[in-house]
């Protein structure tokens, strides 16, 4: 028997989509056809985004079929809590399982240039958490970025920071040059001396003073914590600045966006005074069974950066940068023009005088161009759900082969849209046909690397 709904029951999910979803299951013969219904949400999904977009999301980057068929393995079945060897483990049976755990640590090592990586964070969030866990105590003072400059929820009030009852207070940022205020920075530190500085950017366009910041916050022993959730790839491919030779005394990072591999976390450091407090934080507090389908994925997929990152991420940066010019030459004004408009996998769009964020990439998805809406410097906190800017990265097309001479094209199918007010639908097959004119996944073992 159903239970009556509760007319004022809070539900933070779309009402329209789990009545959708309700009414499909409801229809249902048995839980066979229930799940069949699953199955072909997914194997839509699979037709459209992975074969009739154009993807430009800066947040997403497709695995090889390598590292796809490793999520799928028998291993995935199989719990492995705990540190690498056979004392540290709960469950017996688990000789290959540290095989496979111990080339993935190995193989973030080498590929990241640093004396210590784990692999056990389901998600990059949690990267963040083990930070503030072993770096920082409840009450202690931390500074990080507002969102309207780049700053992420996981190191503000409404994420793990505040949750865990971190004092937060704002890095001070240059609008301009989106960049942090180095000299106000070094004003305001001692105030509030405090116990980490998390610079984490969830728009990321150039590189950040860390040694300067790290100098700063020294005097009391303040430790700086640079969340690489964007820019991990690049860091690893050597396109950006490298943050532990630059002062960082620990990063995290995504290991789904510039990075390309399954969607999860990663953490490298080099201090050893800090590994005892780093890796308990980990295991017993924030990671368990971690999925050993995902790290088996998680290490193939960084063999395969030892391989082609380097070329794949400076691929990345130069599609970007010649996206954003082209979008600016087209009357679609880009953030940081005056700097070269990015360094980074990402460029910024500021659309208020097209209807914001929200509605321009609505409108574009119906062009099969997907791109996210997002806050400007100009914006306030308050502006989350409808920000005067877009957020457009180049990871997905450059593994499928694209390079400057596709940017160009996607700039100018963006700006007919937005600029000239071109119906999407008349553009999408355009897009369409684009999109499928690269069918092939590169920078990976099966393919290698397109052809110059």
């Amino acid at each position: 028997m159903n239970r009556p709904e509760r007319p004022n029951r809070f539900e933070v999910h779309d009402a329209d989509a789990l009545s959708t979803a309700r009414a499909l299951i409801e229809a249902c013969a048995d839980a066979r056809e229930m799940g069949q219904k699953v199955q072909e949400a997914v194997a839509r999904n699979a037709a459209w985004r992975g074969e009739e977009c154009i993807n430009l999301l800066a947040p997403e980057a497709p695995t090889s079929p390598s590292v796809r068929a490793l999520l799928a393995a028998e291993i995935g079945t199989r719990a492995a809590e705990g540190h690498i060897g056979k004392v540290n483990r709960w469950f017996a049976g688990t000789r290959h399982i540290d095989e496979v755990e111990a080339l993935c640590v190995e193989l973030l090592k080498k590929h990241f240039r640093c004396s210590y990586a784990d692999h056990r964070l389901c998600a990059s969030m949690i990267g963040n958490a083990v930070v503030y866990t072993a770096l920082s105590a409840p009450g202690d003072v931390i500074m990080s970025a507002a969102q309207p400059v780049g700053g992420h929820s996981s190191n503000r009030i409404d994420g793990p920071a505040g949750a865990m009852g971190r004092r937060i207070v704002d890095i001070p940022f240059d609008a301009q040059e989106l960049v942090v205020d180095i000299d106000l920075f070094r004003k305001m530190a001692p105030l509030v001396q405090p116990r980490l500085v998390a610079l984490g950017l969830s728009m990321t366009l150039f590189p950040q003073p860390l040694s300067e910041m790290k100098e700063a916050i020294q005097p009391w022993g303040g430790r700086l914590f640079f969340d690489a959730a964007h820019q991990l790839g690049l860091i690893g491919g050597r396109q950006f600045q490298d943050p532990l030779n630059e002062g960082a005394d620990i990063v995290t990072g995504s290991a789904g966006k510039t990075f390309s591999g399954p969607q999860s976390g990663i953490i490298i450091w080099d201090d050893p005074e800090i590994t005892e407090a780093v890796t308990t934080a980990i295991f017993p507090v924030w990671a368990a069974t971690h999925q050993v389908n995902r790290v088996a994925a998680l290490a193939l997929a960084t063999a395969e950066a030892l391989a082609f990152g380097e070329q794949l991420q400076a691929q990345i940066v130069a599609n970007a940068k010649a996206l954003a010019g082209h979008l600016h030459e087209r009357g679609v004004p880009i953030l940081g023009a005056h700097k070269g408009f990015t360094t980074t996998h990402q460029a910024i769009a500021d659309v208020t005088r097209f209807g914001r964020g929200l509605k321009v990439a609505q409108t574009l998805e119906r062009a099969h161009i997907i791109v996210n809406k997002n806050l400007l410097p100009s914006d306030r906190k308050q502006d989350w759900d409808y920000p005067g800017g877009l957020r457009i990265g180049t990871i997905e097309v450059t593994r499928y082969g694209m390079k400057e001479a596709e940017m160009a094209k996607i700039a100018e199918m963006i700006a007919r849209v937005v600029v000239g007010g071109e119906t999407p639908e008349r553009v999408r097959p355009e897009a369409v046909a684009l999109r499928r004119s690269f069918p092939t996944l590169y920078y990976c073992f099966e393919n290698g690397s397109p052809s110059p």
